[in-house]
């Protein structure tokens, strides 16, 4: 997908930004003052760029956290490339709202992870540098060329400029169900939408976990009616169906707003009836990830549509920890959806604000998928021998390690869960970053998000709150957007 971007004029923000430098470029951190040599680790990077002392990251909970061994990672990194890491790493629920607040004042680190709409939306705003010189003719190239991978990267490319690395394919979600309730209610795994309205209310109403008492449970939750990022609705797929609440390429190549389409009240009146009957979560709009991860091991509703691959083993694991049944149904999308979603995965960017962006990306980025130690040691957990997963997924890593520890580790159920999304996905559409999409964009999906909480946890009229929408200049901002689009 062609993904052109407008710069804007930021002059004050970039100046602000000069204010924060990436860590020092001189040599005195190198790998012998640890007593490693850099052939160790770094000898198959590319470019002769002079190596940082040391380099800031932001990052999600995607890396482990503090109480999972981040601290054994960190000593690690730095013992393997002879720099100081300085992690920040916001909780993972608000870690967005903390990007937001970082971009907006100024206090950038060196290297940030991205989702895809703010990959777009600050490449626009020129606060990441452009490190296609860097990428261009280096081992990462190689590596990722011979994986037969480039389509990854070259996806990430917005003006034919690259703007960040993924070290894995995006991967998306898939609709997991507790086999043992499936059976405690008589059903089987269904295969359209009236088949899961079944399950649904068999897991609301009946006695699914097999306590004795009906209607102490319920059949699906998720961490919003709506995603904070493309693609939107890869939690509730089966609700969503053909509707789509952002913009998207249409097959003779134009754009459009989904969200203005009849299929969006479809699938807002399917969502209303079902929350209005308890088969969903009630706290649906408040819930994290975490809070829906909870909330499954503690047995209180029987559908979760998660991330397909290693979360397969995760999630049957906790269960059993739990004390709940762990086997679990992968299932294949129902007809009326035909597939799921597969997002762009998270990039990692440097930011405008590092002095040593040369540096940087040779010594942190390129080795990030070195195919060996780093790449490992982003891989798997640092305290735990049973190959837990750690930011890099080994079943989608960029470039597969070279003797992967872990490969005799994938179960069953992880092979199954993956299977069955790549057979049935496809990759969501990202609109790039145009100037009217910069400005409006995150004021019309505020609008978005206020309107289906209305209709689905309110009960509120849909035509009605329509109306509502576009007298909040909704319907103008979201043509705006489209006419930009399509102009490019």
């Amino acid at each position: 997908m062609n993904r052109k971007i407008k710069a804007l004029s930021l002059s004050m923000i970039m100046t602000a930004l000069l204010l924060t430098a990436c860590g020092s470029s001189v040599e005195a951190a190198s790998a012998s003052s640890k007593g490693l040599t850099n052939s160790q680790v770094v000898g198959s990077v590319s470019n002769d760029a002079v190596k940082p002392a040391s380099i800031t990251i932001m990052v999600d909970g995607t890396l482990v956290t503090q109480e999972n061994g981040r601290d054994e990672f960190e000593k690690r990194w730095e013992a393997l490339t002879g720099i100081d890491l300085i992690i920040i790493q916001p909780e993972h629920d608000v870690y967005y709202e903390e990007v937001s607040k970082a971009f907006e004042e100024g206090n950038l680190p060196d290297v940030v992870l991205l989702s895809s709409t703010y990959y777009t939306t600050y490449a626009a705003q020129e606060m990441l540098a452009d490190i296609t010189p860097y990428y261009s003719g280096s081992e990462l190239e190689k590596r990722v060329s011979d994986a037969g991978k480039s389509a990854l990267i070259d996806g990430l490319k917005i003006n034919g400029k690259l703007f960040g690395i993924s070290p894995t394919r995006g991967n998306g979600c898939v609709t997991y169900i507790k086999k043992a309730w499936l059976d405690n209610v008589g059903l089987d795994v269904p295969t359209n939408y009236a088949e899961y309205l079944d399950v649904l209310k068999a897991f609301t109403e009946g006695d699914p976990d097999g306590d004795g008492v009906n209607g102490n449970t319920y059949g699906v939750s998720a961490a919003g009616i709506i995603n904070n990022e493309a693609p939107y609705i890869n939690y509730l797929p089966e609700f969503y169906q053909d509707a789509y609440p952002s913009f998207y390429q249409k097959e003779d190549g134009t754009w459009a707003d989904g969200f203005t389409e009849e299929a969006m009240k479809e699938a807002l009146t399917r969502l209303r009836d079902a929350y209005s009957k308890g088969y969903i979560d009630k706290d649906i709009v408040d819930n994290g990830t975490g809070d829906c991860r909870d909330k499954f091991y503690a047995n209180e509703y029987g559908i979760f549509t998660y991330w397909a691959g290693t979360w397969a083993k995760t999630l049957s694991g906790k269960l059993i920890d739990a004390g709940v049944d762990g086997e679990l149904v992968t299932m294949p999308p129902i007809e009326e959806t035909g597939n799921y979603l597969e997002r762009v995965a998270p990039v990692w960017c440097i930011t405008s604000a590092c002095d040593n962006p040369s540096g940087v990306y040779k010594y942190f980025l390129e080795t990030m998928n070195d195919g060996g130690e780093v790449e490992e040691l982003w891989t798997y957990s640092p305290i735990s021998d049973s190959y837990a997963k750690n930011h890099i997924d080994h079943l989608l890593a960029t470039v597969a390690l070279t003797n992967d520890p872990g490969a005799d580790s994938i179960t069953e159920e992880q092979a199954n869960a993956l299977k069955i999304f790549n057979d049935n996905s496809k990759m969501a559409d990202l609109p790039y970053s145009t100037d009217a999409y910069s400005t409006y964009n995150e004021d019309l999906m505020g609008l978005k998000k206020e309107l289906i909480k209305k209709v689905v946890v309110e009960g509120a009229d849909i035509e009605t709150s329509f109306a509502e929408f576009e007298a909040a200049n909704g319907a103008y901002m979201s043509q705006a957007i489209v006419d930009s689009l399509n102009a490019e």
